[in-house]
């Protein structure tokens, strides 16, 4: 019993959002562009092969531009946070009776009374580092960003991307006639949508085999609509 008292309490929580978040963005566009591109395809070329480099210069592109778009978005998650930070450090020198109500406001959100909450004002007050800390994330709602954030995002949505985009170019790959090639792609990438999404919601605590049915029919949808496009542009390259 004394053990269990004293043991130390543990919580279990997944903290790699962000993370999970660049992976998914990566990995579902990688797995629907390329197949898009090369099912399309294989409804006019009958040979795998420039089913296979038409897809490879697909992957490098889209590779580059993915990462560059996370790039872009993460810096200005970063920017956005400098910029309101410097707002509030000046908010609370000149507009400080403003900016004390708004502690009181926050606080009163959550059941706290005003004298309850006058500690905390004055302890606050005493350290402006910390006031502005708070009301950052309690205002705002804002998280400072990981200094590698940028880069991070960048590396991990592109390949992502180039991981998924290899995915449905296998059967291309392995096999010589495209029509055959691309029931097998079909499968494949049915198979791997379904294994990610799995993957996703273990991670993020959504259900595995949920996540793994919603993966599924969302790529499977989008892959779908991309696929049809494709098939109407080659049969109307007017359009």
């Amino acid at each position: 019993m004394h053990d269990v008292a004293n043991s130390e309490h543990v919580e279990d929580h997944f903290e790699s959002t962000e993370l999970v978040r660049d992976v998914v963005i990566g990995m579902s566009d990688g797995l629907t562009v390329p197949f898009a591109l090369a099912a399309g395809l294989s409804g006019t070329v009958g040979s795998s092969h420039i089913v296979v480099l038409a897809g490879l210069a697909e992957i490098a592109a889209g590779s580059i531009a993915m990462g560059l778009g996370g790039y872009l978005a993460a810096r200005g998650d970063v920017e956005h946070y400098a910029s309101e930070r410097r707002r509030e450090e000046k908010e609370i020198v000149e507009r400080t009776r403003d900016e004390e109500e708004e502690i009181y406001q926050i606080f009163e959100e959550y059941g706290v009374e005003r004298t309850e909450s006058d500690s905390v004002l004055t302890a606050l007050k005493r350290n402006p580092k910390a006031w502005v800390d708070f009301m950052m994330r309690f205002e705002l709602g804002l998280e400072k960003p990981a200094s590698h954030r940028a880069r991070q995002s960048a590396a991990v949505i592109a390949f992502s991307y180039i991981a998924g985009g290899f995915i449905p170019l296998l059967p291309y790959m392995i096999l010589l006639h495209a029509s055959s090639a691309l029931r097998a792609s079909v499968v494949i990438t049915l198979i791997a949508l379904f294994f990610f999404g799995a993957v996703k919601g273990r991670l993020t605590g959504g259900g595995t085999m949920k996540s793994a049915l919603q993966t599924v029919f969302i790529g499977g949808l989008a892959a779908g609509a991309a696929y049809t496009l494709a098939r109407l542009l080659s049969v109307h390259p007017s359009f």
